[in-house]
């Protein structure tokens, strides 16, 4: 078996007596004091993540907007340099490569942000579809450390480690700065549903700028977290996971994700298949359940309806921490998806009830 890789953060997560899996060939935490409480820790106060495993690409030179724009399903011309945008990135058939975070520095410099687990297939599939553009296309996932500060106190927390208010950097737009006297990519976003900033700095640095987010974080309740909080917490937010919500064989129009396709802008790969998607209407879609059965619903078991026909499958499902209710995301026939539908999850040897409801089970305009 090959050896696992390993982030730059590895042995702290060690010293810190976490849980470590395999995570798509990353030795990567799984949780340290609980699952329910590191999720709680977010949604309340703050959590420090270690998402250094996440594949980072830069594309250089005069074509570069073009090239980004040709692989993407979102509109890069629209972006203004500083800004962040997310996109679906599809094969011809409409299927999802995987889903990315544009960063533009300028109109010849774009940073791609990419999935762990998609890092080699993606910048492959990058590179082989940017031939014949003045483009030069650059891997640099092993040179980068990326930590993940989520929650309401993320900006107390940032305060105190640089010279400006961390409220100057708006949503979806970074600056490069110093962090505690290390120079990082500051970007806000958020996968977990609440206020977040990324912070990219040289791998050799990652150590050093977790501790001190964590000692600035000490007397506000931060807790270092894993990747099973990191996933309830998305997944509450409605938030979709490649290899659950979205692969080679689900659309992001089937994903729920057409407001971030732009079918009436320049041509895309895949624009043609998800033209004729959409105009023949989809035939499957992500829908949001909530059981009123007794089980927990888990990724990959089988949805049926309410004659036994089986229509499709669970992408994700949890108890949810914040939402209090058992809950998850399915991908299904479209003419089961309508609210309130009744549908059955097939757990072990039974069916269980459920009902199809709205995908978004969290959000902070209805946080207690």
């Amino acid at each position: 078996m090959a050896e696992l890789k390993k982030t730059p953060l590895n042995g702290i997560h060690r010293e810190a007596g976490a849980r470590m899996i395999d995570f798509g060939g990353w030795d990567m935490p799984v949780q340290y004091s609980g699952l329910t409480d590191e999720h709680r820790a977010v949604r309340e106060r703050a959590g420090l993540f270690d998402v250094s495993h996440m594949g980072e690409c830069r594309l250089t030179g005069k074509d570069s907007e073009r090239a980004v724009n040709r692989l993407v399903t979102n509109d890069i011309s629209l972006m203004t340099d500083g800004q962040i945008m997310y996109s679906p990135m599809c094969n011809e058939q409409g299927g999802t490569v995987d889903d990315l975070i544009v960063y533009r520095l300028d109109r010849e410099n774009f940073f791609l942000v990419i999935n762990a687990s998609n890092t080699d297939k993606d910048v492959a599939w990058i590179r082989e579809h940017t031939k014949g553009y003045d483009v030069t296309v650059t891997d640099e996932s092993p040179q980068w450390g990326q930590l993940a500060l989520q929650g309401p106190e993320a900006q107390t927390i940032l305060s105190d480690l640089v010279d400006f208010p961390p409220g100057d950097i708006g949503f979806f737009t970074f600056r490069t700065v110093s962090v505690a006297g290390i120079e990082v990519i500051l970007s806000r976003s958020g996968y977990t549903g609440e206020d977040g900033f990324e912070l990219y700095c040289p791998a050799e640095k990652a150590a050093a700028l977790w501790k001190a987010l964590m000692e600035a974080g000490s007397g506000k309740g931060i807790l270092p977290c894993g990747l099973g909080a990191r996933d309830t917490l998305r997944f509450e937010a409605a938030l979709p996971l490649y290899g659950n919500e979205l692969g080679d064989d689900i659309s992001p129009l089937e994903a729920g994700l057409g407001i971030f396709v732009k079918l009436e802008g320049e041509d895309f790969i895949g624009r043609a298949a998800l033209l004729k998607q959409k105009d023949e209407g989809l035939k499957r879609k992500i829908v949001g359940f909530e059981m009123t059965g007794k089980g927990i619903p888990r990724h990959g078991y089988p949805v049926f309806d309410g004659q036994d026909k089986e229509i499709g499958v669970v992408t994700t499902g949890y108890a949810a921490p914040t939402v209090g209710k058992t809950v998850g995301l399915a991908l299904i026939d479209a003419g089961s998806a309508a609210l309130g539908t009744e549908i059955r999850i097939g757990i072990r040897a039974k069916k269980a009830e459920a009902l199809v409801c709205s995908k978004r089970f969290y959000s902070k305009k209805y946080k207690k």
